[in-house]
């Protein structure tokens, strides 16, 4: 979607991700998330800049060696299974959603 903010394109994932059995919508340090059976799964950050998605360490690395992101570190501490997903690649949101949402469920990602 383009010209939308990090918040807007959120807020539109929402309409798809809380039809998803068990998703609800929450907060997670202060920010707008996603959990699923009470685990956080997805969020975006405070500026609506990135798309913050749990995963596995590994695919967290790979994503981040590969350029799609960066590793989530609030106030400088990194959360390693953590992935932040830039607005410029808004484009990818919607993939990593699912795969954070498989992470969430149970499965290998």
């Amino acid at each position: 979607m383009k010209n939308a903010t990090g918040a807007e394109l959120f807020a539109r994932l929402a309409d798809r991700w809380l039809l998803e059995p068990g998703v609800t919508k929450s907060t997670m340090m202060g920010f707008p998330c996603f959990r699923l059976g009470g685990k956080f799964f997805a969020s975006v950050d405070r500026e609506g800049k990135h798309l913050i998605v749990k995963l596995p360490e590994g695919r967290v690395a790979s994503a981040v060696a590969a350029g799609e992101g960066s590793v989530f570190a609030p106030n400088g501490r990194v959360f390693r299974e953590w992935l932040a997903v830039p607005l410029a690649r808004a484009d990818r949101w919607e993939g990593y959603m699912g795969a954070a949402h498989a992470f969430a469920r149970g499965d290998a990602t």
